[in-house]
This record gives structure tokens, sequence and C-alpha cells, in this order.
């Protein structure tokens, strides 16, 4: 097996909880997979787990949303009859359909974000015996390990830094610890962080809606909006990157009651360097 395929196995194997997405991407007007994305589809192919694979078609807003409705149909039927010829018994094909164009997770302002939108998303998950229920081991609260103990690539849960559903905007509880996140910061010049944000009750898609903002990029909005806020405190936006996970990395998972859904619209932060 080429070295590539191990990392990536190895990679899903000790990420994998609840629920993973993997992407592939088509030329504009094109539903035909490249040499690239079919190496990616090779892998998963051969995935081990127990696992249902759900397939979304989507397309950027260039042409009718007629064509792009189609398009996007035919996007998801080229990986779905492709998995079907390569995948194990263990690995089943739940859902495959086409979004068209309602789901941009950009504002497809130039080619390159365009290019994003030509896309399938491949949702991974394990599936799980009735009643069943995970909650993921916690990491430690970035406020409560010493500077000199953190690690490079460790990650840290933010405690109380939670969000209102469906927006960017954080809980009044998230004032004073956001404050001494700015704080550390501030007293350890050479640190640098990776904000990442996270979304509840969303499974149809890799992101939820942004209610604010009318674009399906929730994680990542609420990872910048803390960026942001230490950015007019003061801090470099050289030390500070964000991205947003989605709902691929649950605290915990189903969740049954508003403080399940709570807890799991977050930013933790990972050190990059200190």
């Amino acid at each position: 097996m080429k070295p590539f395929l191990v990392l990536f196995f190895f990679f899903l194997s000790v990420q994998f909880s609840s629920q993973m997405l993997t992407s592939v991407y088509f030329e504009n007007n094109s539903f035909d997979l490249s040499p690239g994305s079919k190496k990616k589809l090779d892998s998963l192919s051969q995935l081990k787990s127990n696992l249902t694979f759900r397939i979304f078609g989507n397309a950027n807003p260039l042409g009718s949303a007629e064509l792009n409705k189609k398009l996007s149909e035919n996007r998801a039927m080229s990986v779905s009859e492709y998995l079907k010829v390569k995948m194990g018994k263990n690995v089943k094909l739940g859902n495959s359909v086409g979004l068209g164009e309602g789901k941009q997770i950009n504002d497809n302002s130039t080619e390159a974000l365009l290019a994003k939108n030509r896309r399938v998303d491949i949702f991974i998950e394990k599936q799980f015996l009735p009643g069943e229920k995970i909650s993921k081991k916690n990491f430690p609260s970035f406020f409560d390990v010493k500077v000199n103990e953190m690690k490079v690539k460790d990650t840290f849960l933010l405690p109380e830094i939670n969000f209102i559903g469906g927006r960017h905007v954080w809980l009044p509880k998230a004032d004073s610890k956001l404050l001494r996140l700015y704080e550390i910061l501030k007293t350890n010049p050479r640190m640098t962080v990776e904000l990442q944000g996270h979304i509840c009750c969303e499974y149809e898609d890799f992101d939820g809606l942004d209610l604010d903002l009318g674009t399906y990029n929730l994680s990542v909005n609420r990872a910048k909006t803390v960026q942001d806020y230490l950015i007019k405190k003061g801090i470099s936006a050289q030390r500070i990157k964000s991205v947003g996970l989605g709902h691929l990395n649950p605290l915990v998972y189903p969740e049954i009651n508003d403080l399940d859904r709570t807890k799991n619209r977050r930013v933790e932060v990972m050190l990059r360097a200190k």
C-alpha cells in the first residue's frame, strides 16, 4: 500500500468519533471525477469500520438554478457510482442527493471561492447501536494549564465560550473567559494559536447556516469572531489563525437536550507555537 494511503487511514482511525467529512471538487460545468478525486475515493472505500457514506452534490451559482440542480445531482451520482464499485461490505451507501446552489459556503467573489462550491461532500458516519450515545473525553482547559506545560499541537477547551444557536454571537458568560484568553496571549507574546469553531445539531451539511449572514460557514464565523475580538484588543493578526470544523468533533453525540447542544456550540484553541 502506498504511504499516503496508510497515513490517510491512520488519520481517519484516530480522528473519527461519530462523523467525518471529506470533499471532492469539479471543474466548472463538469461532473467528471479527476484522478485526484478518484484516489481519495479509493482510500475511503478501503476503510474497515462499519460506516455509512452520505453524499451531497453542490454547485456554484453560475448558470440557472435548474442547470445547477441537475449538475449537482450528476456530481453526487458520479461519486456514488464510483464508490459502489470500490467499497467493501463494511461500508454502506446512504442517501445521494444534489443540492444545487443552495448550500454556498462563501460569497463566490473569486474563482478560488467559486471552485470550493463545485464539490461533493461525503459524510462518513459510524453506525451506532439503538440508544447508544458517545461523550468525548474533554480536552484540558486552556485556562488551567501552565504555559510551560503546554505542547505545540495540543488542543484545549475554552470553557464557557459558547454561542447562541444558529449565530456567531457568544453567550454573555463568555465575556470574562474571552478576557482571560486575551490576557494569556498578551503576557506570552511568542504564543500563536489556532481557533477552531464548532456547531451542533446540523448533520445534513458539514457546516451550519449562519442566520446573521445567510452563509453555510457558521463554525468558521464563530472562530473568526473570537479572532476579531483578540485583534481589536491588540493581539497581532499574525498570531491567530481561525478555522471551522463544522459538526465533525462533537463533545456530545447525539444531542439529547439543550445542554448537549450548547456544549457543542463552541470554540477551542490549538497551540501552534509558544
